[in-house]
């Protein structure tokens, strides 16, 4: 089977991964703030090209940045408080209890009890003042005007659960089940007053989210972020477009997603988000999905598309199940998505997250629609009988990672590595007595991939505990966070070392790459 060009994938470069709220910060998470301009910095003094995140939007239950309260919005706890100090609308009293937290790991139960209010009161000072405009961020009311139609549903439903205590929008009262255009005249006074405060909240965080694009821009770093297949059925997203997903009349769920047993887990994993239907999006032209698409990009240089053999073959499994082990598959849209896509939107860079046990059909639809996949250095021993994740087995239209959100540390990988093959791996990558992830990312970036991207903790060279998420647990997730000091430390003592690295591979993203060759410059023209 030939493989499809992936156009875009045409020059070697290195990436970071590091979610937002990993990255230091003085208010209890990491934010778009100092902290993220110096993390750029140190990226671009390294050539490094990319910073690839989690998704950005607003996370609930569980803190999970893939069980969203919609997919368009961002997550305020992101947002820089330090600029609203320094507008006026915040004292040092105010945020005094938020920078008391943890600098080393976020306590989401504590942040949660103190961020809101202060954030509302910002927004109320805000309110009264009359003011149209925060710290150079341009126009709120223009902010409104220009995201209107995503913008509205979500700050109603987001003020319609405070008004319901929390609850999903499936246990609201049933005049506000289901969302129109009108519903906004029905909220009660406290809940238009919250739906204000939401407005205002996704103002700053856009506005300071595209000042830091800016900066990542000047330091020649690009943005690679990450679109979820699924939504949450507790979501803006759900509420407004119930014909989108499989639901019954009360808007419950009739099936949901989840994979079968697999490495990560015994069981499988029940996500429990809604699936959707596919033939009715595929009636409407898939329009709901380009409309997410294209609001990705307006964000992100490049998207990685979670999930990608969902698109081929899905686990469905009956609401109510206990765990994912009763699922079947279901057929995904396949190739006629894609092609719906590409003629949308002829530019979209995407990397296709194939990760799993991933069958012929899969990878023949990655082809097709001529997306990059991905290599997981950890999966190269002990994962599948093939071992296509070795790095001498990388296709150049892929991109390599040491481990990704999902993984253990690289450290922590190799301090528990089974015994039937903890000898090939510590012979292939010339470990030595080391557990370091060091000469792990070293092999990672001699790769034949385009794109080699090694995650934050492992630069650290962090053990176990340094995990970002552990898939099929519920508690304990999504809490690391790195701090100055280890970034000052990483710059001091590693930084030459990793630019030596990324010369030496060509992953300096300067030149495109081609399948010929030219004689040397001093012999072009007759010379030499």
């Amino acid at each position: 089977m030939p493989a499809a060009s992936t156009t875009w994938l045409a020059t070697r470069t290195a990436g970071v991964l590091c979610h937002v709220s990993s990255l230091p910060g003085d208010y209890g998470i990491g934010n778009l703030g100092a902290g993220a301009r110096r993390f750029l910095d140190l990226l671009g003094a390294a050539r490094i090209r990319y910073w690839q995140i989690c998704p950005i939007g607003p996370t609930g239950y569980g803190d999970s940045p893939y069980q969203l309260f919609s997919g368009r919005a961002g997550n305020p706890y992101f947002i820089d408080l330090g600029e609203l100090v320094a507008d006026g609308l915040l004292g040092e009293g105010d945020t005094a209890p938020l920078r008391r937290l943890p600098a080393a790991k976020v306590d989401y139960g504590r942040l949660y009890e103190t961020f809101w209010g202060v954030l509302a009161r910002a927004h109320d000072r805000f309110a009264a003042s009359g003011k149209d405009e925060v710290a150079g961020l341009g126009s709120v009311r223009e902010f409104r005007r220009r995201n209107e139609e995503w913008l509205r549903p979500f700050t109603e439903f987001m003020a319609l659960k405070v008004h319901f205590g929390g609850w999903p929008w499936t246990h609201w009262a049933e005049q506000y089940r289901e969302w129109s255009p009108h519903l906004a005249g029905t909220l009660p006074a406290s809940a238009r007053r919250e739906a204000d405060r939401h407005a205002f909240y996704q103002y700053l965080f856009f506005g300071q989210w595209e000042r830091l694009r800016r900066h990542a821009a000047g330091r020649g770093v690009g943005i690679i972020g990450d679109v979820p297949i699924f939504v949450a059925l507790d979501s803006a997203d759900a509420w407004r477009n119930r014909a989108v997903f499989r639901l019954d009349a009360r808007g419950q769920p009739l099936v949901v997603a989840g994979v079968p047993p697999d490495y990560f887990s015994a069981k499988g994993q029940l996500w429990g988000n809604p699936l959707y239907d596919w033939d009715y999006l595929a009636r409407t032209g898939y329009a709901w999905w380009i409309d997410r698409l294209r609001a990705a990009f307006a964000l992100y240089d490049i998207i990685r598309l979670d999930h990608f053999r969902g698109f081929d073959t899905y686990w469905e499994i009956p609401a109510g199940a206990p765990d994912a082990c009763t699922g079947r598959w279901g057929k995904g849209p396949g190739l006629p998505f894609f092609a719906a896509v590409r003629a949308a939107l002829p530019q979209a860079r995407i990397i296709a997250e194939d990760l799993g046990y991933i069958g012929p059909d899969v990878v023949r639809l990655r082809h097709e629609a001529g997306l990059p996949g991905m290599k997981i250095l950890q999966f190269a021993y002990g994962h599948d009988r093939h071992n296509v994740n070795l790095p001498h087995f990388c296709p150049p239209d892929s991109v390599a990672y040491t481990g990704t959100h999902d993984n253990c540390t690289t450290r922590g990988w190799l301090e528990q590595l089974d015994p039937a093959y903890a000898g090939q791996v510590r012979e292939y990558f010339q470990l030595q007595d080391s557990n370091s992830a060091w000469p792990m990312i070293r092999a990672l970036l001699a790769t034949p991939s385009r794109l080699a991207v090694i995650t934050l903790q492992d630069l650290f060279d962090l053990p176990a505990g340094a995990t970002l998420n552990r898939p099929g647990t519920t508690s304990g997730n999504w809490q690391w966070r790195c701090t100055e000091a280890q970034l000052m430390a990483l710059a001091d003592e590693k930084l030459a070392t990793l630019r030596q690295w990324i010369n030496l591979y060509s992953r300096t993203g300067d030149h495109t790459l081609v399948e010929y060759s030219e004689p040397p410059v001093e012999m072009v023209g007759g010379k030499g």
